[in-house]
Parts: C-alpha cells; structure tokens; sequence
C-alpha cells in the first residue's frame, strides 16, 4: 500500500510535556491512519518540532487533524498559534 507523507511544525511552550501527550495520542493517530511518527526539534529553539509520519487515509487524517477533540488536545498539550500542516504524495 502506498503511503503519503504528514509533516507538521509546530511551537510548544514545553518540549517534554508536548511529548508525554504526543505518545499518549498514539492510539489516536493509529486509528486515523497516521503511522511511522518521526519527531524533531530545531538545534536552535528545542521547543520548534517537526514531526514527519506515514499516511494511509489522507481524508481519515485530515478529519482527525480538524477536529474539536484535537484542538483541544494541541490546547492542552502547549502547542502554541497554528501548526503547519502539509500532505505530500510520493513522486
């Protein structure tokens, strides 16, 4: 099956605490068809991440991402403003 590409930047005001709820969403992001997730911080800001991750439903993922229970969650973890969110197909 092929996989599309979820990258996503964000700010967080607390890199370790972010973390905690990332891996608690494990099963979240599972059940949205977003697998493989990679995690980055920036060498100059550690609470500049970007998480790069596998995709099997862009739909499914898009719907997950948008929704109340992850605003809330983001809100709730320290993300700080808006993350990027970008979709990329394998060429």
């Amino acid at each position: 099956m092929n996989k599309d590409n979820l990258t996503i930047q964000l700010k967080v005001k607390d890199f370790n605490a972010w973390r905690t709820s990332y891996k608690g969403r494990e099963q979240n992001r599972v059940s949205a068809g977003i697998t493989n997730g990679r995690v980055y911080r920036n060498a100059d800001d550690q609470n500049d991440v970007v998480i790069l991750q596998d995709v099997a439903d862009v739909v499914k993922a898009r719907t997950w991402l948008s929704s109340a229970e992850m605003k809330t969650a983001m809100e709730k973890s320290g993300v700080v403003g808006s993350p990027s969110i970008r979709f990329a197909a394998a060429a």
